[in-house]
């Protein structure tokens, strides 16, 4: 095993760096002492797990957000099942720069791996020297093709087919709707979020009576999401539909609905959080579509624990996390990859509740990540 050094050092240093590239940062560390691998592994493991005291370093490019958090807590998850440490990092207002930061301290503190989300291209050298160095790397949420490592995600481009042919349907369908649909993103130039707004204007353009405007930058703060939806509607508001590619616009636009109750507006976007779940179900946002967090979190430690243990050779590639769909006309969430179907009671228990989360993916673990080698597909996949 490698040197390392104490948990407390890396966040500091982390804040450190955070600080100087201009962004702020929170760490959170993985499960608390008492279950520890040695001592009480999960019931649920995939495997047994030796106590072969390996540390993966789990990044995101922002902390603090419902969505990322849920994928946190499968990363956690995998870790507890596997006997392994997770050691959590990232900034709060997604700056590529301080991430890198965050990357590059956790590697120094002697971590055996790193799974992080890659928000921009400036990422890729310092993280493709990581992986010559014999570190192994897996990403996950934000993509780029560049880094030699897997990655886990949704299909971006056709994700935002997905929902863009949701909010035609809605609007009346290809022949019938009309009006203006104003898209926003949280992140302008983030790829796979581009590459989710390319797939809602394709969709959108198959309607002839459809303007689209935008995307607007919406911000990922909570309060800044919700003033820049609120500034655009009342910059248009005659607008047919609102739609978000981001994980806070279903919930800044469910309480945008409600707080304009004569308001007619279609509202749609992303991420299958409790605030999201809770708009669809009072119909005060029309539909969400999730990517299955659990599987971005839980399989790039599981890839890794391989990696690291039994000398898997993780190489580029594009495993599909899966695509669930919530409406609230009808009711219903669809679940990728034959999982059971939930009613909106049980999706509302298990966006809030880590616990019940890790019960209902059961199968995920059993399946496709246990034999996720079989399901990796060319990296040009993910945007096809």
């Amino acid at each position: 095993m490698r040197k390392r050094v104490g948990i407390a050092a890396v966040a500091a240093a982390f804040a450190v760096t955070a600080a100087a590239c201009g962004g702020t940062a929170d760490t959170a560390t993985e499960a608390p002492a008492e279950e520890t691998p040695a001592e009480a592994p999960a019931e649920e493991a995939p495997a047994e797990a030796p106590a072969d005291d390996i540390e993966i370093g789990f990044v995101t490019h922002v902390v603090g957000n419902p969505f990322i958090q849920q994928i946190i807590d499968a990363a956690l998850q995998a870790g507890e099942d596997l006997g392994v440490t997770v050691t959590v990092a990232g900034p709060t207002g997604g700056e590529a720069d301080a991430q890198l930061a965050a990357v590059e301290n956790l590697v120094a503190a002697g971590v055996d791996g790193i799974a992080t989300s890659v928000p921009s291209s400036s990422m890729d050298n310092a993280l493709n020297a990581i992986i010559d160095s014999g570190i192994p790397v897996a990403t996950f949420n934000l993509l780029s093709p560049a880094v030699n490592a897997p990655y886990v995600g949704e299909k971006s481009v056709e994700s935002g087919r997905i929902l863009g042919a949701r909010i035609v349907e809605l609007l009346g369908g290809e022949q019938q709707a009309k009006g203006t649909v104003v898209v926003g993103i949280c992140f302008p130039g983030f790829p796979v979020l581009e590459n989710r707004a390319k797939g809602v204007q394709e969709a959108l353009a198959k309607a002839p009576g459809i303007k689209v405007e935008g995307p607007f930058d919406v911000k990922v703060d909570a309060a800044e999401n919700y003033s820049k939806w609120e500034g655009l509607y009342q910059a248009n508001p005659d607008v047919a539909a609102l739609v978000g590619l981001c994980a806070p616009d279903v919930e800044s636009l469910g309480q945008l609905k409600a707080k304009n109750p004569k308001a007619k507006f279609i509202a749609g976007g992303y991420d299958l959080t409790p605030g999201n779940v809770a708009a669809i179900a009072n119909d005060t946002a029309q539909v969400s579509l999730g990517q299955t967090p659990f599987m971005q979190g839980y399989l790039p430690v599981y890839m890794l624990v391989q990696a690291i243990r039994d000398g898997v050779k993780l190489e580029p590639g594009f495993v599909d996390a899966g695509t669930e769909i919530a409406t609230s006309n009808p009711l219903q969430v669809i679940q990728p990859y034959g999982l059971p179907q939930l009613t909106f009671d049980e999706l509302a228990v298990i966006a809030g509740d880590p616990k019940k989360s890790r019960e209902f993916y059961q199968p995920l673990v059993d399946g496709i990540i246990k034999n996720w080698q079989a399901e990796v597909q060319p990296i040009a996949n993910e945007s096809s």
